[in-house]
């Protein structure tokens, strides 16, 4: 039995690390400006989640691109919603609907680290909305999700406030 712990521990670090180096390679840790002062990941037109609804993930269970005719400000940046009610919605309850994690990867959150997401690889758990940055990563979100969940949120008050281009630098990258 000790073996099999073992044996699965390291496999997860190096799934780990399968996962991380391509992501560090290929640059897509800066994909999203860092809006300064805030934990926020926000597209270069000072748009947050590149623009999907926000209320849309957690109503319909799909993500579905907004629009800046439904936009809303919330944390000094624009949310854009499909719809008026939508948006109506989220004003009433913007930490409800907003993604954990400041709309970063939950995966990179959990492993130190503020990645840039495809907004197509997602997961509402408990009412709340988790975003993941790869087909990889999202795949291996599934396999844990209580687990990944307890990790990426003991590790975000760590990494909230750093810029995803400083913990790229802590992690070596």
């Amino acid at each position: 039995m000790k073996l099999q712990h073992i044996l699965g521990r390291a496999l997860r670090r190096f799934s780990t690390a399968l996962l991380v180096v391509p992501l560090l390679a290929g640059g897509l840790l800066s994909g999203a400006a860092w809006a300064g002062g805030t934990a926020l990941n926000v597209g270069d037109g000072g748009v947050a989640l590149q623009g999907y609804d926000a209320v849309a993930y957690h109503v319909d269970g799909a993500p579905t691109p907004g629009s800046a005719e439904h936009a809303f400000q919330w944390q000094g940046v624009a949310w854009h919603f499909s719809s008026a009610a939508n948006r109506d919605r989220f004003a009433a309850d913007p930490a409800g609907y907003a993604p954990q994690y400041g709309g970063y990867c939950a995966i990179g959150t959990k492993m130190g680290l503020k990645l840039d997401v495809q907004p197509d690889l997602f997961k509402v758990v408990d009412g709340r909305l988790y975003l993941n940055s790869s087909p990889q990563a999202h795949d291996m979100w599934l396999q844990d999700i209580p687990g990944m969940i307890k990790s990426a949120d003991a590790n975000w008050p760590k990494i909230r406030d750093q810029s995803p281009e400083a913990l790229k630098a802590q992690q070596g990258g």
